[in-house]
């Protein structure tokens, strides 16, 4: 293939770009906003004030994509949970996994969303067949007949393509460019979940009591919090809530809403460290998947990948996991030939996705604070996954298998396995912990 376009410049189009480098003559990112130079927050990507993490699969991924960035980032000061003992998850919302094994890969990458884009704008900038075009709004896409041809500039000449790649994420205009082009637009999947969360950055006195703290809404208490030790000596704190209960943006109120959470050695931590900057709040009105592999007719050349195509609660820190899977999945398909592409990639696509969809969706549905029809086949798997998470607090075998599938690792059925579902039943009664347990690991 001679010419790829790909549309948004964010981490999704980042690791699509690198994936048609491989496959591709030349490769070209067109995106909207002036790139900075090195690290800096812009803003197309409001997300980026945020916590951000790569789960062990999609960091992974990243490796395969840009051989060696890994460890780049590492050298560079983006702190790595390499052992379970430097992080503390409690998914359930009460006390922490408890995990004994050494974890096989290094489990988590907590590089910030600036760092990590301007890492990987520098690899594709070295490449010889990658340009970056920034400051080009898109108009819409070219096509003759049923082939996309390339896309249309608010303001310069037409860009042709081969095949053009939407990685513009949440805002993607492209069921509006199918219905333009004459092909039905995809089945939107919509759960309202009403979420606000608020973030601030630190500068921690000292060490921190680990490298991570997450603690997870449940139901009577929905909100969390997570805490990331980040590059350069920071730290990133977002607390996060539903419906009517949205955590304050004022620094005394969310200080006071992560003491109703956090346990004693972390709230002392948070209350010692110095803040940078003031508290940024970010709104995820819901869960949004859109099914393009369902289609039956499609326009040749054109593809959607990353956020565009699924988005999901930023609290279970996949979406960019996800865009780098998806971004290989592009790459192999490709690899294998240009005919059918749409009916290769979609499927192909749609599986991480439907790993972080499950996860969302299932863990946002098991509180009843957030609105929503349960059928019944999802009330069974919310009991059943309170009692798994119940019996990972207590049973190491459970919590690793938990871990695995979370980071992307495994898939959801191995929960399900005889092995693990006997112990979720046997370890998972519901024995309510006390205050003073919370997230002490005793």
């Amino acid at each position: 293939m001679r010419h790829a376009v790909v549309l948004g410049a964010g981490i999704g189009g980042l690791f699509a770009a690198a994936a048609l480098s491989e496959v591709c003559e030349r490769v070209t990112v067109v995106e909207r906003d002036r790139l900075p130079a090195g690290p800096a927050q812009r803003r197309g990507v409001p997300q980026g004030r945020h916590a951000h993490v790569l789960v062990t699969a999609g960091a992974q991924a990243l490796d395969r994509l840009f051989p060696g960035a890994y460890g780049e980032l590492v050298a560079a000061g983006a702190p790595v949970v390499r052992d379970f003992a430097e992080f503390r998850l409690a998914p359930g919302g009460g006390r922490p996994l408890l995990v004994r094994r050494r974890p096989e890969q290094p489990f988590a990458c907590q590089v910030s969303r600036p760092c990590l884009e301007a890492h990987l704008r520098a690899r594709l900038g070295a490449l010889s067949n990658v340009a970056l075009r920034d400051g080009a709004a898109i108009a819409g896409l070219t096509a003759t007949g049923g082939r996309v041809t390339g896309v249309s500039l608010v303001r310069g000449d037409d860009v042709r393509a081969d095949l053009v790649v939407d990685a513009t994420g949440r805002g993607s205009r492209a069921p509006v460019w199918l219905a333009e082009l004459g092909y039905p637009a995809p089945r939107v999947e919509r759960v309202p979940i009403d979420l606000v969360y608020v973030t601030r950055q630190l500068r921690p006195s000292g060490a921190l009591p680990a490298k991570v703290v997450g603690v997870s809404a449940r139901p009577g208490r929905p909100r969390g919090i997570v805490l990331f030790a980040q590059e350069q000596g920071r730290a990133i704190l977002t607390v996060s809530g539903y419906g009517g209960h949205h955590p304050p943006r004022d620094p005394a109120g969310l200080m006071a809403t992560v003491a109703e959470i956090a346990p004693p050695d972390v709230l002392a931590a948070l209350r010692a460290a110095e803040p940078l900057g003031d508290p940024v709040l970010a709104r995820f009105p819901a869960n949004v998947r859109l099914r393009y592999e369902r289609l039956r007719r499609f326009p040749t050349g054109f593809l959607v990948l990353g956020d565009a195509i699924c988005s999901t609660n930023p609290a279970y820190a996949l979406g960019m996991s996800v865009a780098a899977l998806q971004a290989e999945a592009l790459r192999d398909v490709l690899l294998a030939g240009d005919h059918d592409l749409a009916r290769r990639f979609f499927p192909a696509a749609t599986r991480p996705a439907r790993a972080a969809w499950q996860a969302a969706v299932g863990g946002d549905l098991k509180l009843p604070e957030v609105p929503g029809p349960r059928p019944l086949p999802i009330r069974l798997a919310g009991v059943y996954t309170g009692r798994l998470l119940r019996a990972a607090e207590r049973d190491p075998v459970v919590a690793h298998q938990f871990l695995r599938v979370a980071s992307l690792q495994d898939p959801a059925t191995r929960l399900f396995r005889p092995s693990v579902a006997v112990r979720a039943a046997l370890r998972g009664r519901d024995l309510r912990d006390s205050a003073d347990d919370r997230l002490s690991g005793d």
